[in-house]
């Protein structure tokens, strides 16, 4: 299989318009016709990565950080970027990062994190102002089946949790065929009309030039009558971390504990117990203090993540109990989501989970 298919599989899965501005999401390395021999998935893109990668005959790297961050002007042996990127082009390695977009994906690093702790009843932390569009489409009433089905396939109709929503009314709509037109219904410069239903579907914007296709493929039209129109509306599925409840509640030592274990922490850095019983937790795999705020609005008892400087400890303002689990430890995790999703669509090649802890930092 080329590697143009599994990016083109990554990239509808994971939009790259979810990547922050800031990010440098998509494939970084490599030739998109290329064969897949086997991939390997890690959190980063190392020395050791790659040589592991080497090792298991696997050309295509997947990773959660991106190699490639700044503008690379030189590739020598001076830094790890460098030597890292001149190993991947000796060996003809591919690699490709899913990063941001991953993390503001309601089935993405958060979501991994929420089902580890236990979470139930999760939504979106701080949902992103992505851009939506509401669709409107003419058609005639015995044509709906075949236009709502091709949209909701093409990620149409969907709010939040919910799948295959459109909102219809049933009108007429008139027409009158040119001399060069090809109409499906009615007659040349004779004024037809038509029942038909006007039918409104939510899309979002890395769904938008996919759906239009699928409606002009399943419209029996020659021209198809509808509108597009740009909305203000929260994408309340796509957004930074989630939040959710613990089946009971819990002891806030205990939960600290039972939190340590999971994610293999050799320390927790945390604000002062408030002597109240965790129930509803929010979490943000990386560098999450941005978020504090917008935990304790939606009435979190505690908020996991990592990178907290001194000084946004106090944050907390003493109305939940902010946790650092450390960088590497929400995330380490990833790696499984991504391969999960990977092998669930390809059979045809070799994924493999990296064995190297690429954890930079160590504790005594």
């Amino acid at each position: 299989m080329e590697l143009q298919v599994l990016v083109n599989f990554l990239e509808k899965e994971f939009p790259l318009s979810l990547q922050e501005d800031y990010d440098n999401s998509g494939l970084q390395l490599g030739d998109k016709k290329s064969e897949i021999k086997g991939v390997l998935v890690s959190l980063d893109c190392t020395e050791q990565v790659v040589l592991e990668a080497i090792e298991k005959n696997c050309n295509v790297l997947i990773c959660h950080h991106p190699l490639l961050f700044k503008g690379l002007k030189k590739i020598t042996t001076a830094t790890y970027v460098e030597r890292t990127v001149r190993l991947c082009i000796q060996h003809d390695i591919a690699v490709y990062a899913v990063h941001t977009n991953l993390d503001n994906h309601p089935k993405g690093v958060n979501f991994e994190i929420s089902k580890r702790i236990g979470l139930m009843n999760t939504k979106i932390l701080a949902p992103k102002n992505a851009p939506l569009y509401k669709l409107s489409v003419y058609t005639p009433i015995a044509a709906l089946e075949a236009v709502d089905a091709a949209i909701f396939e093409a990620g149409g109709g969907s709010i939040g949790e919910y799948s295959a929503c459109h909102f219809r009314q049933e009108g007429i709509g008139t027409f009158k065929p040119s001399p060069i037109a090809n109409p499906t219904i009615g007659e040349i410069e004779v004024r037809s009309e038509v029942e038909e239903y006007k039918v409104d579907y939510l899309v979002e914007a890395q769904h938008l030039d996919g759906v239009l296709n699928a409606m002009n493929s399943a419209h029996p039209y020659e021209v198809v009558a509808h509108d597009i129109i740009l909305l203000q509306n929260q994408a309340e599925n796509l957004g930074a971390g989630q939040i959710g409840e613990l089946p009971s509640p819990c002891d806030e030592k205990e939960f600290l504990e039972r939190i340590k274990e999971i994610f293999a922490c050799k320390g927790i850095r945390y604000t002062k117990f408030l002597n109240k019983p965790i129930k509803k937790v929010a979490v943000c795999g990386g560098s999450g203090s941005f978020l504090t705020k917008a935990a304790i609005r939606q009435g979190a008892d505690c908020y996991i993540t990592s990178d907290i400087k001194y000084h946004e400890f106090f944050d907390a303002e003493e109305q939940l109990l902010l946790v650092d689990i450390g960088h590497y430890e929400s995330e380490q995790y990833t790696s499984h989501r991504l391969m999960e999703i990977l092998k669930e669509k390809f059979t045809n090649f070799a994924i493999r989970l990296s064995e190297i802890n690429t954890n930079p930092i160590n504790y005594l």
